[in-house]
């Protein structure tokens, strides 16, 4: 399954999480290591539900981009 990441680079970090996946959050110094942190955290997110015995939420967020007009 592929789900949607929203990354948001902070002063001197940037965090990661995943809408569909709610407290499924990662932390890094790089965006290059928070990627890495939030694929770790999905995995970890999804074998927790498994182990629970709980439903495995379906990808739903859509992600796109506007132009702004200023």
């Amino acid at each position: 399954m592929k789900y949607a990441v929203v990354i948001e680079k902070g002063p001197k970090s940037f965090g990661a999480q995943v809408p569909d996946l709610p407290g499924c959050i990662a932390v890094g110094t790089t965006r290059k290591e928070v990627m890495r942190l939030i694929k770790r955290a999905i995995g970890f997110h999804l074998e927790g539900l498994r182990t629970d015995g709980a439903p495995i939420p379906a990808p739903t967020t859509k992600v796109d981009y506007v132009n702004a007009v200023v």
